[in-house]
């Protein structure tokens, strides 16, 4: 089946992807150094678990940025499906550390919790405003590209819930100054904590799964098998293996029992039939089928190879 791809499309897509990428790198390092300066001197824990956590975005954006550069290179010989799949590897990485971070969170802010200290609350407001700013803007500039990249959307996550934590740092902020309730920085860090575990949890399940090469949760294997086997001249679909190589592209390998021994021709134009009828109703668009006729091996859909 003939696949057409605008190349300067594609290529325009990845500049503008690398280049919020590295804008949200910037942002986030002047965000993370301010921080760290204003949770020393004014004693929140709530300051500097947000900029912990802005580092480790830093860190993921970064690790973003590299794959969404390597995921372009050619294939080769010794690579012959290149990096495609770096960004699904920095997704998986970029998952853990969410959830790494919030564990180290939820210890700090239950030590605190136990000593609750006098905090500098207007360094505090002011600080968590310039985050706000800040994150919204990376959020903004990369949520377009979250929508069909797990990469980015890995990347986006950590924006997202670091502008959400900023959020919560300002009204934690906004208490201690006008309430004195300086407890409530170290719920506030707990609470950011867990937030940072459901949305890398989540993350971290779909990214492990697509490493795994895992059926898309989204693909009915059954019903491909079904849609196959109706065709003329096809007996049974089997051997049937279905995966994400990246976010564009969805592969399927099987073995295809034919009802009848045809030739290479024919099946050449079977072969186009199957790859149209997969592309427009599962979207699947790299098919790898190995023709048989009357061959004896096991027949079942999924076989272990």
């Amino acid at each position: 089946m003939a696949h057409s791809h605008s190349h300067n499309h594609s290529q325009h897509h990845h500049d503008m992807k690398g280049r919020n990428l590295m804008i949200s790198i910037l942002l986030n390092i002047v965000i993370t150094a301010a921080q760290v300066v204003g949770g020393l001197v004014s004693g929140s824990l709530s300051l500097l678990s947000d900029a912990l956590h802005n580092f480790s975005d830093v860190l993921s954006l970064i690790v973003s940025y590299i794959a969404s550069k390597l995921s372009k290179q050619k294939a080769s010989l010794n690579r012959t499906f290149g990096y495609k799949r770096a960004e699904i590897l920095a997704a998986f990485v970029n998952a853990s550390t969410l959830i790494i971070v919030a564990i180290i969170l939820i210890k700090e802010a239950y030590e605190r919790f136990q000593e609750p200290q006098e905090i500098e609350s207007n360094l505090v407001i002011w600080l968590s405003l310039i985050a706000i700013i800040g994150n919204g803007f990376s959020v903004l500039l990369l949520k377009k590209s979250s929508e069909n990249n797990i990469n980015i959307k890995s990347a986006y996550l950590h924006m997202l819930t670091d502008m959400l934590a900023s959020v919560a740092v300002l009204v934690g902020g906004l208490l201690m100054k006008y309430y004195q309730l300086y407890w409530v920085d170290s719920l506030l860090t707990f609470l950011i904590a867990l937030y940072l575990i459901y949305v890398g949890y989540d993350l971290l399940k779909t990214s492990t799964k697509m490493l795994m090469l895992f059926t898309p949760d989204h693909i009915d294997l059954k019903a491909v098998v079904r849609t196959v086997n109706k065709l003329e001249k096809v007996k049974k679909l089997h051997h049937v293996h279905i995966w994400n190589l990246s976010d564009d592209e969805l592969h399927l390998e099987a073995h295809l029992d034919l009802q009848e021994d045809i030739s290479t021709s024919e099946f050449n134009t079977l072969l186009i039939t199957i790859e149209a009828l997969l592309h427009d109703k599962f979207n699947i668009n790299h098919i790898t089928i190995q023709p048989e006729y009357k061959k004896d091996d096991s027949k079942d859909v999924i076989v272990q190879d």
